[in-house]
């Protein structure tokens, strides 16, 4: 049965990394629905976060021959439920006065917050969950969103065992 998983996997910063990673997915035919990447708690250390669609035991040996990767630290698979996460979402709409209350309304409504405000345009940001992203894009659609850019997933695992307590055991 397929399921989101949310794999975290943590690297030395050396180039082709990025790429002999995907490849591992390409050749087993899946899709990555997100990707983020960026310098975790320790020093000189990597943690991409990638979100699957896929099978418990695809995803065990996705993870596996992940591990296999030269550069590759540590790589765990987590599904939803065993995750806190969040995306964040810019949305850059024409400046329209007469609409004002009504935007403000639904900024509130969705927990939003103005980045900046010009004669132009407007730019909204929002943090949240896919479906809040999305709920709040399809409530400003009617105001002519010139703009959306989503990030990936951001997540950190629910389990207390930290990287350094999986390094100390390598």
């Amino acid at each position: 049965m397929e399921q989101t998983y949310n794999i975290s996997l943590f690297t030395e910063n050396s180039i082709g990394i990025l790429n002999r990673i995907t490849i591992i997915f390409t050749r087993r035919h899946l899709n990555i629905e997100s990707i983020t990447a960026s310098e975790c708690e320790i020093s000189g250390v990597y943690r991409y976060t990638i979100v699957v669609n896929t099978s418990l035991e695809q995803v065990i040996k996705v993870v596996n021959q992940i591990e296999k990767q030269v550069d590759v630290l540590k790589a765990f698979y987590h599904a939803d439920a065993e995750v806190v996460y969040q995306e964040l979402a810019l949305y850059k709409l024409p400046t329209n006065l007469d609409k004002g209350e009504e935007i403000e309304r639904i900024l509130r409504q969705h927990n939003a917050r103005i980045l900046s405000l010009s004669t132009e345009f407007t730019t909204i940001e929002k943090t949240g969950r896919p479906e809040d992203i999305n709920a709040l894009f399809a409530d400003l659609k009617a105001f002519g969103v010139l703009e959306f850019a989503k990030s990936g997933r951001v997540a950190i695992s629910k389990p207390m065992k930290t990287l350094e307590d999986y390094l100390k055991e390598i």
